[in-house]
């Protein structure tokens, strides 16, 4: 019996802490459709049900994820080109006085306004945003640039909303609300080296089979000679890229003391910053870096903002 899945293959460990997001939603209203948090750990509240299951309308228990927002600046514009031979596919501008105090080593090589006037030879734009980690709990000081797509109808109206916000820093309320479903982008926990039996869940050999027990019990036919990838066998596990998609928006504010639990998160400590309370859990350990994206495959539901009734502290 075949175990483990290959729909999540190969198994190779993540190259870097950023997340990547290769596809976004078309959206028409001018707007970031994605940000940056930090992982700061799980607790359990209890809100009023208003989902269409049995419960609804009564109080019920909800495990949730915390994420800390850090500070987070728009530094820059990237615009596509029409270029099928990608010598140029893409030019940046930036924002020089967000670049001189965060001293980047960043130079314009490009004119906005020129770039205006020939907007035919471009696709897309998206916004080039930066985050500060040095406030948060994570004590991670680094400083991830990192690219997130705008909605809009046109490219033009893309062009002005970015340009808006060139140099400003973004509020956690300017890009999400409360009731919306989000895409948790993670890298999940390292395992290290592990065997078979933990890696894939085989069953472990009885033992009068060949005086081992936790190992696979043939790793294929004499003919071919070759053992096929599918077979399960020891190597690294986890800390890998993964993607939980629609986790349900159930609470952001800017006051700390209204999530923080006594004594701090484990392993993370106590949030300093804007917040974000997401239903359920997302891949990856405390101080790891959460990369969320508007809902690809969202219900197209109205917005309800969920009726929160009690948030544990201890």
């Amino acid at each position: 019996m075949r175990r483990g899945s290959l729909e999540f293959w190969p198994h190779r460990r993540a190259k870097r802490q950023l997340p990547r997001i290769r596809h976004w939603p078309k959206v028409d209203e001018t707007r970031f459709l994605g940000l940056l948090a930090i992982k700061a750990g799980m607790n359990h509240i209890m809100l009023i049900d208003d989902s269409n299951s049995p419960s609804k309308g009564t109080e019920v228990f909800k495990p949730v994820t915390i994420l800390e927002y850090p500070k987070t600046y728009v530094y820059g514009i990237r615009l596509y080109k029409k270029d099928y031979t990608y010598k140029e596919p893409k030019i940046e501008i930036y924002s020089n006085e967000l670049i001189q105090k965060l001293k980047l080593k960043l130079k314009n090589k490009h004119n906005l306004e020129e770039i205006k006037k020939n907007m035919k030879d471009f696709i897309d734009a998206r916004a080039l945003l930066i985050s500060d980690l040095s406030s948060t709990g994570s004590h991670n000081k680094k400083l991830y640039r990192y690219e997130v797509a705008v909605g809009g109808k046109d490219i033009s109206e893309k062009i002005a909303f970015i340009e808006k916000w060139l140099g400003k820093e973004i509020k956690i309320s300017d890009i999400i609300e409360e009731g919306i479903y989000l895409d948790a982008f993670s890298i999940s926990k390292g395992k290290g080296w592990q065997g078979p039996i933990k890696r894939y869940g085989v069953a472990k050999q009885p033992r009068k089979a060949t005086n081992k027990v936790r190992h696979v019990g043939t790793l294929g036919p004499i003919t071919p000679h070759d053992v096929l990838y599918t077979v399960p066998q020891a190597g690294h596990m986890g800390y890998n890229y993964r993607a939980d998609l629609n986790k349900r928006v159930l609470m952001i504010g800017n006051d700390p003391n209204k999530i923080n639990v006594k004594g701090g998160f484990t392993n993370y400590g106590k949030i300093k910053n804007e917040f974000i309370v997401l239903e359920g859990s997302i891949p990856g350990a405390p101080k790891r870096i959460v990369r969320l994206r508007y809902a690809l495959r969202a219900n197209k539901k109205a917005i309800n903002k969920p009726k929160i009734t009690y948030i544990a502290k201890v």
